[in-house]
């Protein structure tokens, strides 16, 4: 099993991380209260002084940020940094009004690296991997961190980006890829691409890792992945405000690390705002500790996870966050019931007659929602004439209905037939918003 990047901090026993997170909160809230006019204003308003941070619980008495103050301070507003601190802008598209800009001081990008180096490292990369990184460089954060990240471990980067999925697939064969860094539903294109080509994956290249985000994606996605490319796959985790992807599985692929001296997660009830225990699902809110340019104070990400506060198996004892099962305004309101896509997604690859794309398209009939799922049926199942299509379909419809509490009519489709995607992967399309 690889070991820790920096022991010193990634085995750190727990109080001792306890005490180096209060102190980091207390520098970062004093400095805010005085140097930065928007939380200065919001501590006032809730009556709220830094000195009545005395531990780590106090962080419950400082006021939440949320995703409309960064769009209300558009651009740069919230930023504590001057113009000649900032080394860089990212800029995320955001799905409605102004989009995220997230400014970075040169140590705000150093602790980015940092953090993606121990990831890296705790899933098994090093010197000697080629790592193959296939999200967006440019506005867009997940390239340029994840190629800084790669480099810092000694690793040698290939640069690919997005889009010319053919040259990707040559490229991976030529220049003996081990690793690659996208998003799930983009290497699952890119299997399909390579078979085409007549090339496997699997056999005919020497890829082995896949760190894969920028999405939700489930556990069974994890295993169709690991079985037909034969890699193993590790989810990471990040957001543009955040820095960019920031946090990864280790070995035992049991959650990804948030490295408490950066971060402090908290788990939330959505509806009562107070603290779940660890392994309850609810709301996830983060503290950045040692963000600059554009601090994050109790920012309520929308991100729904559960915490695992024991310590892991690889011997890092910094908490885990399990896998994002959906975001809170991702959540769709079918008849009165809450459905998530990665729901959906998680049924449907449970079923080995389907295959790895599907849709879900909303509407109103009447009064009523309606909603359809297309999906692609497995090109094995679908080119066996005997094969029985009425009966999957059923089958599709009966494990969703169980899971999701609520009637749902499902399409099969061809294989391919779907719209694949080079960057994040379109799952739902909303007609009652159109």
């Amino acid at each position: 099993m690889m070991g820790p990047w920096d022991p010193r901090i990634e085995e750190m026993p727990r109080e001792d991380l306890k005490r180096l997170q209060y102190r980091l909160l207390k520098t970062r809230i004093s400095y805010l209260y005085s140097f930065s006019p928007f939380y200065h204003h919001r501590m006032e308003e809730t009556h709220v002084h830094p000195d009545d941070i005395k531990n780590l619980e106090d962080i419950r008495k400082l006021p939440f940020m949320y995703k409309r103050d960064l769009r209300d301070n558009y651009p740069d507003k919230l930023f504590v940094a001057t113009q000649d601190e900032l080394v860089r802008y990212h800029v995320s598209s955001g799905t409605t009004g102004k989009p995220t800009v997230v400014g970075y001081t040169e140590r705000d990008l150093e602790n980015w690296t940092i953090s993606l180096a121990r990831g890296l490292v705790s899933c098994g990369l090093g010197r000697g991997d080629v790592m193959q990184v296939s999200y967006g460089y440019g506005l867009f954060t997940g390239g340029l961190g994840l190629h800084y990240g790669a480099e810092r471990i000694g690793a040698t980067v290939l640069p690919t980006s997005v889009g010319n999925t053919e040259r990707q697939i040559e490229l991976m064969q030529d220049l003996k890829t081990t690793a690659i860094a996208c998003t799930p539903s983009y290497l699952l294109h890119m299997g399909e691409v390579a078979e085409k080509m007549g090339v496997s994956i699997k056999k005919d290249t020497l890829l082995r890792t896949g760190i894969l985000g920028a999405e939700p994606w489930s556990e069974q996605m994890r295993q169709r992945i690991q079985d037909w490319l034969g890699i193993r796959a590790y989810d990471i985790y990040g957001t543009s405000e955040l820095s960019g992807p920031m946090f990864c599985e280790c070995t035992e692929q049991k959650g990804f690390h948030v490295w408490g001296d950066l971060a402090y997660v908290e788990i939330l009830d959505p509806e009562t705002l107070e603290p779940l225990p660890s392994g309850e699902r609810g709301e996830m809110v983060i503290t950045m500790l040692q963000k600059e340019a554009l601090p994050l104070i109790r920012y309520r990400i929308g991100d729904i996870s559960a915490i695992d506060d024991s310590v892991c198996a690889c011997g890092r004892t910094h908490p885990r966050v399990q896998r994002i099962t959906g975001r809170v305004d991702d959540m769709l309101i079918i008849r009165g019931i809450n459905v998530f896509p990665s729901q959906i997604e998680y049924t449907l690859m449970s079923i080995p007659e389907v295959g790895q794309h599907f849709q879900i398209i909303v509407d109103r009939k009447g009064a009523l929602d309606d909603m359809l799922v297309q999906v692609e049926v497995n090109k094995d199942a679908f080119s066996d004439k005997i094969t029985d299509l009425m009966g999957i379909r059923k089958k599709v419809e009966h494990r969703l209905r169980n899971i999701l509490n609520v009637a749902v009519d499902v399409e099969l489709v061809e294989p391919g037939s779907l719209p694949r995607f080079e960057g994040k992967a379109k799952r739902v399309i909303d007609r009652r918003k159109i």
